[in-house]
């Protein structure tokens, strides 16, 4: 029975960790995506999908970008909303013994982009959290690119509206939000209309 590498069972270990993102997987010179990560960068980056033996008798499906330029890649995947997780080599390959040892360093979503490259020039980009007290509401406008932040407190009639209202104001490019937003069905719309 064929066995995984180690090299792709360590792959597995770490896209098990993070579900919910593209793993960029540092081989050497490239950032590599295998099996459904590669499918879906060959498919909305249109790059070429190829396969890489992985101990299995079928190849693992890959892909990949060259390091040194993988900011214009992961601005294109963050743009269209998803998660990259950027996991390095974490020792030196020359040196390590067995298996280079890897791991995620960062994590990039559209509200924590800080690279100059991948943000519009002179526009704020915005996270906003947004906190449902028992009788206001708490906002906080993050731009981590530059340090500024804006907190607003919303209490009153009209939370909702306003609440909306402010996010227009910020263009926030994410939010984040706790599962009591679900009672809260004019936001939520506005929510999934403006951000995706």
């Amino acid at each position: 029975m064929a066995e995984l590498s180690p090299m792709m069972r360590q792959y597995l270990e770490i896209k098990e960790r993070n579900k919910d993102c593209i793993i960029f997987f540092r081989l050497g010179d490239f950032y590599e995506m295998f099996f459904d990560d590669a499918r879906l960068v060959s498919e909305e980056l249109d790059i070429v999908l190829t396969g890489r033996d992985c101990g299995l008798e079928e190849r693992a499906p890959m892909c990949g970008v060259p390091y040194h330029s993988c900011e214009s890649y992961i601005a294109r995947l963050v743009e269209k909303g998803y998660k990259i997780a950027i996991c390095e080599q974490m020792e030196n390959p020359a040196t390590a013994k067995g298996i280079v040892k890897r791991d995620i360093v960062r994590i990039i979503t559209p509200g924590t982009v800080i690279e100059d490259s991948m943000l519009e020039e002179g526009k704020n980009n915005y996270l906003c959290t947004i906190f449902f007290g028992e009788t206001s509401v708490g906002l906080c406008f993050t731009d981590i690119s530059t340090g500024q932040m804006n907190v607003t407190e919303i209490s009153g009639d009209n939370k909702e509206q306003r609440i909306c209202d402010e996010i227009g104001r910020f263009n926030a490019s994410e939010i984040l939000v706790d599962d009591s937003i679900k009672t809260h069905k004019t936001l939520t719309n506005y929510i999934e209309t403006q951000i995706g």
